[in-house]
């Protein structure tokens, strides 16, 4: 019987710190940052299509505050996409060799709801509103017709509204710490280009984010 009752504490000393990670973290203010790829989605534009977007970085930061089962947080983001080709919808005409590039610094109000279980892996869901300041760059491109290196866009920026949608998993490190692996559909209005001449220029981002994060809980 004493056996028993001492191996009994012995399994019960080494489950401790397995429930320990299994635990939710508890309520609490929280920072995080993030770390990933954006892949744009091909852009169309009032004047001329965007062929394709090169995949680039996305980074950013958040702090909010856990209740235990949903999660309010503030974010600041950017995007940048490199342009890779251009096609002319009136033409037909294709430019290659690019040299632009279309920036996004976005600031999100978001809302996560957390799936709490028995393990350190919490996966979650939500999204999240805001408003997003684009920035297109001087666009120069090589016409695949005539191979002469012309200017397609100017340089300039405008503020939008934008959005996203994703989810992702927690895994708990410890009660403080945390790894966020998440994914996130981004999208914005329409941004106009341009105002100051005739030819004005309207185009909306959107693209797939996967990023990996640090969370630290107060």
């Amino acid at each position: 019987m004493k056996s028993k009752l001492i191996i009994a504490a012995v399994v019960a000393a080494l489950s401790i710190p397995a429930i320990s990670m299994a635990a939710p973290s508890r309520p609490g203010g929280y920072v995080s940052g993030f770390l990933g790829a954006s892949m744009a989605r091909d852009a169309d534009s009032t004047t001329i299509d965007y062929g394709t977007l090169n995949t680039c970085i996305f980074v950013g930061g958040t702090g909010g505050y856990d209740f235990g089962y949903v999660r309010v947080e503030g974010e600041l983001s950017y995007r940048h996409a490199e342009i890779k080709s251009v096609v002319d919808r009136d033409t037909g005409d294709s430019y290659h060799n690019m040299d632009g590039n279309l920036g996004a610094l976005a600031m999100m109000g978001n809302a996560f709801f957390d799936l709490h279980n028995d393990t350190p892996v919490t996966p979650y869901f939500g999204g999240g509103l805001g408003l997003a300041v684009l920035n297109l760059s001087d666009t120069y491109g090589t016409s695949a017709s005539t191979g002469s290196r012309d200017f397609l866009y100017s340089e300039g920026n405008d503020t939008v509204l934008a959005y996203q949608a994703g989810a992702g998993v927690e895994i708990a490190l410890n009660r403080k710490l945390s790894l966020d692996v998440g994914y996130r559909y981004f999208g914005t209005s329409k941004a106009t280009f341009d105002k100051d001449i005739s030819r004005t220029t309207d185009l909306k981002l959107e693209s797939h984010n996967v990023a990996v994060g640090l969370r630290v809980k107060f």
